[in-house]
């Protein structure tokens, strides 16, 4: 058998990424993009149109995938139901393997990624109503699709990260790979940014947060008064994505929650209510719903200090006094990120600010806070904005100047500048290969039925059909 040109290679471990790996991508931004089987006339009559091991892909699997993928704007040509269909069988091919392989969920995790979704989700849309509406479904019905979205995934992962585990890539193999990358081949990077900031609080903080915990301390007496906590917490929390539960959290270990708020939910006896609690996000009240073993379920009210227009406004001419200092050369910008900046991930980093996606300190554009990159985007080497209105990832309100320490422009991938985007190339093509391979075998050993309709297909793996 002929070994396969290093074009064929990466021809294939494009294809075999995008069909294996879309679905992953796609679903963390948009999992709850799943539109009900009636509300589609093109799908009257549902049928099952493939079976992989004890696995089943509906005929609305593949439509309502062909629908999400219309809906987000994808501009990639030639999506077909043939496509979506392959990108099903190998994902259901995978969870098929993991259960073989005892793998398991999460069950915590899965939920506390089922509210982070759905928070961020009611954030893009405006409101939990705007979301039942886009989705023609309540929420309950769109966590459950979640929820088994998720758990799908999770399976998915771990099946995939135990066939390719023991990859490893040297600087050798990186160096080699690059090499044999055809010049028209490299990918282009994008124009990013490396970021230093001064990040302060709105001043009289202290008020605020003394008026959010009276505001919890009469919700509290209202529910010792009698009132549900459930009925109160959807109506008054911050936190929307358990709102909509009544403020239920689920089971979580000690491990999975902030500490004041563990120390205080571990302490509580089932069904009482804890006193106001200060976390980074705000304040809470608590009530046990139950505890086992070593997890609690637990409900929660949270209330996020309130600033007026002043108490803003100043916030606003403290940095601009900062930045004026600055500007005068009275100051460097690093001596003003000690003395003022009140952000402790980066007040000791000279204000340097850290990508989370790839802890690296170098972000594109999709990945900077939308305030934050209108603030720089006009802006030169070495210059500073003017201040503005941010959030931290607590998502509490933080008045940031930024100065652009450098900026990268858009290129194609070299060594020099990209070693580790070529890495990670480098160490996907060789988990590809390895993924290719098993997926050749195990299509031979497990049960399948694919249904007349698809036979014509030209699936990219071959083999689905017997």
């Amino acid at each position: 058998m002929r070994k396969p040109k290093t074009t064929e290679v990466l021809k294939f471990s494009n294809n075999l990424t995008m069909k294996v790996f879309r679905l992953i991508s796609f679903l963390f931004f948009t999992a709850v993009a799943v539109v009900p089987v009636k509300s589609q006339e093109s799908i009257a009559i549902d049928k099952v149109i493939a079976v992989i091991g004890n696995e089943r892909i509906l005929l609305s699997d593949v439509e309502q995938e062909l629908l999400r993928i219309k809906m987000q704007g994808n501009t990639e040509a030639g999506i077909t139901r043939c496509n979506v269909l392959e990108q099903l069988m190998i994902q259901k091919l995978l969870i098929t393997q993991a259960k073989i392989d005892s793998l398991n969920t999460n069950e915590n995790s899965v939920e506390m990624e089922v509210d982070r979704r759905l928070k961020y989700f009611i954030n893009q849309i405006g409101s939990e109503r705007a979301l039942e509406n886009y989705f023609n479904k309540p929420i309950f019905e769109i966590k459950d699709d979640l929820r088994e979205i998720i758990r799908e995934q999770q399976l998915t992962q771990q099946m995939r990260q135990k066939i390719v585990d023991k990859v490893k890539i040297t600087p050798s193999d990186v160096k080699s790979f690059f090499k044999k990358i055809p010049a028209d081949s490299l990918p282009m990077v994008p124009l990013q940014y490396e970021l230093q900031q001064i990040v302060i609080y709105p001043p009289a903080a202290d008020k605020a947060k003394l008026e959010a915990r009276e505001r919890l301390l009469e919700i509290r007496n209202r529910i010792l008064n009698g009132e549900r906590f459930a009925t109160l917490a959807a109506l008054y929390s911050e936190d929307r994505a358990s709102a909509i539960k009544g403020g239920e959290l689920g089971f979580r270990s000690r491990e999975e929650l902030v500490k004041s708020f563990a120390d205080a939910a571990f302490n509580l006896k089932e069904g009482q209510i804890s006193q106001v609690v200060e976390t980074e996000y705000g304040f809470h009240i608590i009530q046990l719903i139950e505890a086992r073993n070593d997890q609690v379920n637990v409900r929660h009210i949270l209330l996020k200090p309130q600033f007026t227009n002043d108490l803003l406004a100043k916030a606003i001419q403290k940095l601009d006094s900062i930045a004026n200092k600055i500007k005068a050369d009275s100051i460097t910008f690093d001596e003003a990120v000690v003395r003022f900046s009140e952000d402790k991930k980066t007040n000791l980093n000279k204000g340097l600010m850290v990508n989370p996606q790839t802890n690296s300190s170098l972000f594109e554009k999709e990945f900077l806070q939308p305030s934050d990159f209108y603030a720089i985007k006009d802006l030169k080497e070495g210059e500073i904005s003017a201040p503005f209105e941010s959030r931290d990832e607590h998502a509490n309100v933080v008045f940031k100047i930024i100065k652009v320490k450098r900026i990268v422009p858009a290129h194609k991938a070299n060594l020099k500048d990209d070693y580790d985007k070529i890495q990670a190339m480098a160490k996907a093509n060789r988990e590809n290969e390895i993924l290719r391979d098993w997926l050749n075998k195990k299509i031979k050993t497990v049960y399948m039925r694919i249904d007349k309709e698809f036979h014509s297909c030209n699936f990219e793996t071959k083999g689905w059909i017997k």
